[in-house]
């Protein structure tokens, strides 16, 4: 899997993203309304402790009578009404902005999965993506939302009442005032970075975390059959004990964050009311201008200890974007070669030639030196022990790995040259895992075209002989299967996938052991409806029984990923080779069973 990897830097990249500016840009004007009303607001905001100190003073000098009392109270009530409106609209814009971004990101990360291969899937578990796709997109979404309307709100706030306590007030107390701010500073330059790190390590903490129950949930059947229970809940103890550590220690970093900037604030309130009730005392500023800069100072309380928030946000939302661009710049294995043409549909000839293939972790390749040829309108069986190679054959025909350049040909044409899309649609795929999604069986069988009508599905139904199962459940093809099909058996599993494979009438069928499930009379019900839908298009069936491909016009033995023997059923039973002794071994046992049977 080719990865680009992204720099590695502070929470501030975020906003360097190129991700993370094109989903903002999108929404600019959003913000820039929601930003301007904030402002406006956190502006008019700060008339209100000029309003009280006047009117204090006024009181003081005795000449204020009770109707000049309106005065003042219609200034704060038309503050307060234009405050409360105001908070509306920013929040509609600002936080409705950060909502649209996070769909949008989950939507491009979700796109962007399904352009990567399947070895990047190996590579990462279930637990890591869906926490990518989740709590790291939240976290961003977090940047988008509170830093901003915090950063802003802080910065309006504090420059407009910084500069009234300095023009209308008093500079000199302003300064005292502020002097506790360096040690922000100081503290801010250390609790980033370390933030940012012990964020990074809770993610992945969080990621092993999901994966683990992931795993094991999908896997209870087989805890419970080997009364493992025990054994897993200490398992999940101990997983579950290393991301509450990683929290914490997260968490130890956040909590002394807010208690200090609180700090700090009552250090500035405790220099403003020692310092500023003195000049008062002394006649420098009015009985009136020390309530009212004792009042700027609770204004900046909020801006203060929002300092250690925004640090808490951003850092969390910088070490999300790094990971999620960790995923965006994974590019998949598997792509349109530049000499991809569509050149109309692609028939169903298929011909190996000398066909070599490795995976990347293995040093032995799993196929070698294999070589046939089948006409369209053929069925090709593929027969072998476990591991030889033949579900590999089938991934190279499908390009879910890829085969070297001029190995493997589909209707007369090299495999690289047919763009990916219309190779895939050519086939029809049925896997070993015969996976089906959490939805009911009609959609499972039209998965793969949903303008299929009913009586399509079930025509495909009854070609893979699940019909008349079907109809015996309680809700019919509206039968919810549960996660991974966990409702129906095996064999009802099976005949549901190849009835969605089956569907499309696709011009290449590929069954990959997909009737081992089933028993032998079903099996020949379903080989023989495949002969008949099937006349004049191709199919590759690979299987274990020799009974589910004899009637294949060729079939192939692979051995230790090579190509052992080829013929038809009769020309290699007549060979004596390992097709005949597979054959006579599995006739024996048949034999065995219906003596047992009698």
């Amino acid at each position: 899997m080719e990865t680009k990897q992204p720099k590695k830097g502070r929470a501030l990249d975020i906003f360097r993203s190129p991700y993370a500016r094109k989903f903002f840009s999108k929404y600019k004007w959003s913000y820039l309304i929601g930003v301007a009303v904030l402002i406006l607001i956190d502006v008019l905001q700060t008339e209100v402790p000029l309003v009280v100190g006047e009117t204090i003073d006024r009181v003081a000098e005795r000449g204020f009578t009770a109707d000049m009392i309106w005065q003042p109270v219609y200034k704060l009530a038309f503050i307060a009404v234009v405050v409360f409106l105001g908070r509306i609209i920013w929040r509609w814009f600002i936080f409705g902005s950060a909502r649209k971004i996070e769909r949008d990101m989950r939507n491009e990360l979700y796109a962007h999965l399904q352009t990567l291969s399947a070895s990047y899937f190996h590579k990462h578990k279930a637990g890591e993506i869906m926490a990518y796709i989740s709590s790291d997109i939240e976290a961003v979404r977090m940047v988008f939302a509170v830093t901003i309307m915090m950063g802003i709100d802080s910065l309006a706030i504090g420059l407009s009442t910084l500069y009234k306590m300095v023009t209308q007030i008093d500079p000199v107390l302003t300064v005292m005032a502020f002097l506790p701010m360096v040690l922000v500073a100081l503290t801010t330059t250390f609790v980033g970075g370390e933030l940012h790190r012990r964020f990074k390590i809770r993610q992945q903490a969080f990621s092993d975390l999901s994966d683990f129950v992931n795993e094991k949930l999908g896997g209870m059947k087989v805890i419970k059959a080997f009364v493992q229970e025990p054994a897993e809940r200490e398992n999940f103890e101990t997983v579950n004990k290393i991301a509450c550590d990683a929290n914490v220690k997260e968490a130890r970093i956040q909590a002394f964050m807010f208690p200090f900037m609180r700090a700090v604030t009552g250090l500035s309130m405790a220099l403003a009311i020692g310092y500023g009730g003195y000049i008062a005392i002394q006649g420098r500023i009015s009985a009136g201008n020390f309530g009212s800069f004792i009042m700027f100072l609770n204004n900046l309380m909020f801006p203060m200890a929002a300092i250690g928030r925004i640090i808490n946000v951003l850092t969390r939302g910088g070490a999300a974007m790094q990971r999620l661009e960790n995923v965006l710049h994974a590019q998949p294995d598997i792509k349109d070669w530049p000499e991809a043409r569509d050149e109309g549909p692609v028939m169903g000839s298929i011909e190996a030639r000398n066909l070599t293939f490795r995976y990347p972790t293995r040093e032995k390749p799993v196929l070698e030196n294999v070589s046939f040829k089948l006409e369209k309108g053929q069925t090709l069986g593929v027969v072998g022990r476990t591991g030889c190679g033949k579900s590999s054959l089938v991934n190279l025909l499908m390009r879910v790995f890829d085969p070297e350049e001029g190995q493997l040909f589909v209707g007369g044409r090299e495999i690289h040259s047919i763009p990916l899309k219309q190779l895939r649609e050519t086939c029809g795929y049925v896997p070993q895992d015969n996976f089906l999604f959490s939805d009911t069986i009609t959609e499972n069988i039209r998965f793969g075209d949903r303008s299929k009508t009913q009586e399509d599905i079930e025509n495909a139904a009854r070609a893979a002989c699940v019909h008349d199962n079907i109809v015996d459940f309680a809700e019919g093809y509206n039968t919810m299967v549960g996660e991974r099909g966990v409702s129906l058996s095996g064999g009802q599993k099976q005949r549901i996938a190849i009835a969605r494979a089956l569907i499309l009438d696709p011009e290449i069928l590929i069954l990959d052991d997909s009737v081992s499930a089933v028993d032998t009379d079903t099996e020949e019900k379903i080989l023989a409806h495949l002969r008949e839908t099937r006349r004049g298009k191709t199919n590759v069936i690979i299987a274990h029984r020799i009974s589910t491909i004899q009637n294949a016009d060729k079939i192939i033995v692979i051995d230790e990923g090579r190509l052992a023997e080829m013929g038809t059923h009769e020309e290699l039973v007549a060979l004596g080779g390992i097709y005949a002794d597979m054959y006579n071994r599995q006739l024996l046992e048949k034999m065995k069973k219906e003596e047992y049977a009698l």
